[in-house]
Formats: structure tokens, sequence, C-alpha cells
């Protein structure tokens, strides 16, 4: 079996929240995770129920999951500032 394929594409994203807050989370589909979350129903991240409207600011495409995991948590020890700074660069055309 081939293991070029890239069927198990992961992404990384941040939420922000109504109140600001961020949220960072990983997934293989960022546009059906991001209707759970907004959503609220029983697959939604606690962190994120009844935080919302719910606005995606910021996406990246990794190889796999163990990469999108390492991500994550590199992402989670991130300041505030440095995590704005980070969609910021994502966001200008």
């Amino acid at each position: 079996m081939s293991q070029t394929k890239s069927v198990n594409e992961w992404y990384l994203y941040i939420i922000r929240c109504a109140n600001s807050h961020l949220y960072t989370g990983v997934t293989t589909d960022v546009t059906r995770r991001f209707a759970e979350h907004q959503s609220g129903g029983p697959k939604a991240a606690k962190f994120l129920k009844g935080k919302g409207p719910l606005t995606l600011m910021y996406q990246e495409s990794l190889v796999d999951r163990s990469s999108a995991l390492k991500r994550e948590i590199a992402v989670k020890k991130m300041s505030r500032l440095q995590k704005l700074q980070l969609i910021d660069q994502f966001t200008v055309e």
C-alpha cells in the first residue's frame, strides 16, 4: 500500500469565541469540525459550548496526525500575542 496518499491530511485550526478567547484543535476536516463546534452538539468541544458566535481564524495543513498533534502542543504553549501574530500572518493577503 502506498504511503504517499494525502487522504490522511491533518489540519491545525484556531477558533475565536465571542469573548475573544482562542481555542486550538486538530482535525482531518476543518469545515466539518467547525460546524460541530458551532452546533454545540455532543461532538463539540466543551470549552466552546455557549461561547458563540465562533469565528474560524486560522488553519494550517500538516502531513499526518503525529505532526498535527506536535504542532497543536507548540501552538498551545504560545502566548496570546504570539497566537494573534500567527493569525495575522495567515490573514494578510
